[in-house]
């Protein structure tokens, strides 16, 4: 599957003739300092293989100086080519808008988690979703206000918006955030899952079967999770469990259902990316039954390392996960129910779509997305990239 970097309209490249000379760009390091959501590996994977493209020095890194700029007491995150700087003494969102901004000293931007300095012009702003706008049950009224202000004034300021699907794309444009000529779509990758080591805890053990359907838990509502929880008793019956990542406790999850909390449902919170690997792997399906998502990350994952999903048919989700997953409307439990038990009676609908997720999980790729972000800051940087970018591709 091809990922296409579209060209921003007006954009006429011209030849620099300092097009190897130092070309300074900062990466918005704030993400390290908060927890690891699907936003914030985003950011870590495609930094680590920018990283590994600079190192390379192909052409469009050639003559690419970047440091990462990040809020005091930041994670630490080793670099090989990517120069790393603690600035500033403040954080969050006023640390972003008021101390790295003075950091730049005239280079470009990078932000990489929905959010940026609105001071900065030379900015690209990865903008994942607009789920503000189409989920707003799931955000605080503060959270939902700033982010509806914030997010278009971040689409006229910035030179360039990225988001990480086609569906995100239309979403974005559809609410006036940004005009299409000027976003781009740089997806997910998933080349991280294969990194993951399985290894059970005592509790993924347990709950580990070939009768077990996994979620990724979330008590925000347009996760959904209340359509499998809701059917605890009847998977049950047909010897079914769930195992829910993420959400410790069935208290969290006030949907009333007294199903939810018996002994076939394993409530396993926070887990490491070696144990939800080793769950995933001796599991029947994940079940991801969202009803908006800007790409849907924890799906991709699934597939890449072999475990068949079970998805919602909206949004980004069938333009991820294309032919790769079986698929049911997020508000229609029996076809849910139809799909676990089809994957349960058929183990050769289980090995076709393990085959097909990994083949689908490989045609996303972090290296191929931090090489949209590299022709995006070489345009920014007025270089002719059309030679550049045939000869990149050549290569990889």
């Amino acid at each position: 599957m091809a990922m296409v970097t579209r060209r921003p309209r007006g954009s006429t490249l011209k030849a620099s003739k300092g097009a190897d000379m130092a070309r300074r760009w900062t990466i918005n390091g704030r993400f390290l300092s908060q927890p690891t959501t699907g936003v914030q590996r985003y950011a870590r994977e495609v930094v680590r293989s920018l990283d590994a493209l600079i190192a390379e020095q192909g052409p469009l890194a050639r003559g690419l100086k970047v440091e990462l700029h990040c809020p005091p007491g930041s994670e630490e995150f080793p670099l090989a080519a990517i120069g790393r700087r603690e600035i500033g003494g403040k954080s969050g969102h006023v640390w972003e808008q008021t101390q790295l901004p003075s950091s730049l000293g005239g280079g470009g931007l990078l932000s990489l988690c929905n959010t940026g300095p609105l001071l900065c012009r030379k900015h690209i702003v990865c903008i994942h979703d607009a789920n503000v706008w189409n989920a707003p049950q799931s955000y605080s009224l503060a959270f939902r206000g700033l982010y509806r202000a914030l997010l278009p004034c971040l689409g006229r300021t910035a030179w360039r918006i990225s988001t990480v699907s086609d569906y995100s794309l239309r979403e974005l444009t559809g609410h006036g955030v940004v005009p299409a000529q000027r976003a781009f779509v740089a997806p997910n990758g998933h080349e991280h899952a294969l990194r993951w080591k399985p290894a059970h805890s005592a509790g993924t053990r347990l709950a580990a079967s070939r009768e077990t359907v996994v979620m990724i838990g979330s008590a925000a509502p347009h996760k959904n999770v209340g359509l499998v929880l809701d059917m605890a008793e009847r998977l049950a019956a047909a010897g079914l469990r769930t195992a829910i990542v993420g959400m410790s406790d069935s208290r969290v999850f006030r949907s009333g259902s007294t199903g939810a909390k018996g002994q076939n449902v394993h409530w396993l919170g926070r887990i490491s990316d070696g144990e939800l690997a080793a769950l995933l792997g001796d599991s029947l399906c994940l079940a991801f039954p969202s009803l908006t998502e800007g790409f849907g990350l924890p799906a991709l994952e699934a597939m890449a390392i072999g475990c068949p999903v079970v998805v919602s048919d909206r949004a980004s989700l069938p333009e991820v996960c294309g032919n790769a997953a079986l698929f049911a409307p997020p508000d229609d439990p029996e076809a849910w129910f139809d799909r676990f038990m089809r994957l349960r009676a058929s183990e050769s609908l289980r090995l076709q779509m393990t085959g097909k997720g990994r083949a689908r999980a490989s045609a996303y790729s972090w290296r191929a997305t931090a090489l949209h972000y590299l022709e995006a800051m070489a345009i920014a940087d007025g270089i002719d990239t059309a030679a550049k970018i045939v000869r990149v591709r050549e290569l990889t």
